[in-house]
């Protein structure tokens, strides 16, 4: 029962991507015509554009950022100024949206920055490093003791030890703060909507400013698709790790 509540909303979409009319309350028969109409309408693409673009830079800049914050918080020795960096690191995570999105707003808003594409990317970035740290910092506690002394000792540099030993250890947990950042970054209604600028719109942005007009069919296709394509790479993705079981 709990799966159908959660899957039941999403068949209806999908379903009435297909339907020959605007309604969401009446079967009219079946038709391609949103889909192609979806193509055919730049203002959506544009933020879809917008929308995965912030998605992939910002998820890839804060995993970087982040994992380097985090082997820094676990290098350091254990004490109160240790214990202050992981409470603040959980602020952002704790603290509501429409706080983060203001006080970003203002923040721009006191340097003279320009509203656009800029400012979105960063208070993306920055909303995403403490999901990408509390991924990657329980892989680190995870670490053979003196793991890396224990390559130094061997003739790796403090360079090479972490990239031939720490990154590849920590990697599961870095690809999950990867991903986690993307999809809070596509995700995000609240902190993208204080920080847009003009020309700049994602597709909750877009979605927001249809709902006093209703929502378009249009939607309806991008969901069905954006559904399908996380679908097919979950599938993808399991039978990857199937074949390596296998080869194993």
């Amino acid at each position: 029962m709990v799966f159908i509540f959660l899957y039941a909303p999403i068949a209806v979409l999908a379903v009435f991507s297909f339907n020959d009319s605007k309604s969401m309350s009446k079967w009219s028969g079946f038709t391609l015509d949103w889909y192609k109409s979806l193509f055919e309408n730049e203002r959506i693409l544009s933020a879809l554009y917008y929308t995965v673009l912030i998605a992939i830079v910002s998820s890839v800049i804060a995993t970087i950022f982040g994992t380097i914050t985090a082997i820094g918080i676990y290098k350091m020795r254990k004490g109160s100024f240790k214990n202050i960096l992981l409470n603040v690191n959980y602020l952002p995570i704790l603290n509501p949206d429409v706080v983060t999105g203001v006080s970003l707003m203002i923040l721009f808003t006191f340097i003279n920055m320009d509203f656009g594409f800029n400012t979105m990317l960063i208070s993306h970035v920055m909303f995403n490093i403490p999901y990408v740290i509390l991924s990657v910092l329980p892989k680190l506690k995870q670490l053979p003791p003196n793991i890396e002394e224990a390559a130094m000792d061997l003739g790796a540099t403090p360079m090479y030890a972490l990239r031939k030993v720490i990154l590849p250890q920590i990697k599961p947990g870095i690809i999950s703060g990867l991903l986690i950042a993307f999809t809070m970054s596509i995700d995000d209604f609240v902190i993208s909507f204080f920080t847009a600028g003009n020309g700049v719109s994602n597709l909750s942005i877009e979605i927001y400013s249809m709902t006093r007009r209703g929502i378009r069919p249009e939607i309806n296709a991008l969901s069905t698709i954006m559904f399908v394509v996380v679908l097919g790479l979950l599938l993808l993705s399991n039978r990857e790790s199937k074949n390596k079981e296998t080869n194993i």
